[in-house]
């Protein structure tokens, strides 16, 4: 049994998380970036300190156990076959959608992304000097879905080139299922429009939810598709910069390598192959156990809201350690609604207006942290929405 209640001090530890200029107020608590408060598991530490040992940090390349571990735990955890040719090792999932962006459409082509959605999706395709072009979800009933009318005519009407996937989708908690994620490679298929499917968050499911690969539902979406995963989120490991992209197409493949070569993107660190080997390798029960504790820090959060605070309404996340809430009952616009979380809670949270139409008036919640971090933060919204 690993211990996710054990609070570990992080400030002064060089953390975006908990160094940052807001966490002057000694009552703030930080609940915006997407990494975790948990140790990792205690195999990955012994194989950096085993790393550290040696002293020696010349220049390193992904080893052919490296790979073994990624086939091995896709292949586990996803029942997704893959091949070791079929891995490009870059730095980080947001540069090897940048690289993607650029690999494969030119300046001024159209991308399409579906809102909310993670806020770097934009970034990636306004610096390149490409066109957002946005295919709102809908949401109903407490969920979303996609208008798969509206996604096609989005894509004729703007001639677009390329579709970012998020899947789980970042911040709203969806787990694609079979059936849209086929829907959605087919209309892309027909129009000759890419995908880049954004898997990074693929290890966090809650039950009755299965995630699947996008290459997994029709063996034909592998032609004009990329798949972008990593340990990061799954392990907490964001600082060691390794990511696994999954290109089957050889064409697609070569590309995207020809960018990465042309852009200067290094492969991960020596201690980012080691991290990532050793949590595929041996991580299975502390992920399993993990999802479980994330899962009761949700039913937590879920209960707390319907019983004390009602009026506001938490989006039952299929998928994620983030969790989308509504807010809108308390009839603050944007400004606000942050001025109040940071000034009356001291929460810092994504805000729901960063992650594009469909987001003001929401608050994206991290609940990757102990259970007292969690009753403290949510006793500190009562009281200052009470006051």
């Amino acid at each position: 049994m690993y211990d996710f209640d054990k609070v570990i001090e992080r400030k002064g530890t060089n953390s975006v998380k908990y160094d940052g200029e807001k966490m002057q107020d000694s009552h703030m608590i930080p609940m915006w970036v997407a990494d975790m408060d948990f140790e990792t598991l205690p195999e990955v530490k012994e194989a950096l300190v085993k790393r550290a040992s040696h002293g020696v940090f010349g220049y390193a390349t992904p080893t052919e156990s490296y790979y073994q571990s990624v086939v091995n735990w896709m292949k586990t955890r996803h029942h997704f076959d893959i091949q070791k040719e079929w891995i490009v090792t870059t730095s980080g999932v947001v540069g090897a959608l940048k690289l993607a962006v650029r690999a494969y459409t030119q300046k001024g082509d159209a991308i399409m992304v579906m809102k909310p959605v993670y806020y770097p999706f934009d970034a990636s395709i306004n610096l390149n000097e490409r066109m957002v072009v946005e295919c709102p979800l809908v949401f109903q009933d407490d969920h979303y879905e996609c208008d798969f009318e509206v996604f096609e005519k989005q894509i004729v009407d703007h001639d677009v080139k390329m579709f970012i996937l998020c899947n789980p989708h970042n911040p709203i908690g969806k787990v694609w299922t079979r059936d849209e994620l086929y829907q959605i490679g087919k209309i892309c298929q027909k129009h000759q429009v890419y995908v880049i499917s954004d898997e990074i968050h693929m290890d966090f499911i809650y039950e009755g939810n299965e995630h699947v690969p996008f290459y997994n539902v029709d063996p034909s979406f592998a032609e004009f598709s990329i798949i972008c995963t990593a340990p990061s989120k799954t392990f907490n490991l964001a600082a060691l910069q390794t990511s696994n992209i999954i290109i089957k197409n050889e064409d697609l493949r070569e590309k995207f390598q020809k960018e990465k070569n042309a852009s200067g993107m290094s492969d991960p660190n020596i201690f980012g192959l080691e991290a990532c080997e050793a949590a595929y390798t041996y991580g299975a029960q502390w992920v399993d156990e993990l999802v479980d504790y994330l899962s009761g820090n949700i039913a937590y959060m879920k209960e707390f809201f319907a019983e004390r605070l009602p009026e506001i309404k938490v989006i039952d996340p299929q998928g994620l350690y983030l969790v989308w809430v509504d807010m809108r009952s308390l009839g603050m616009n944007k400004d606000e609604l942050e001025t109040f979380m940071l000034e009356k809670a001291h929460l810092w949270l994504d805000e729901g207006y960063i992650f594009g139409t469909g987001g003001e008036g929401f608050e994206r919640f991290n609940v990757a942290c102990p259970r007292s971090t969690l009753k403290q933060a949510l006793e500190q919204l009562e009281k200052a929405i009470k006051e």
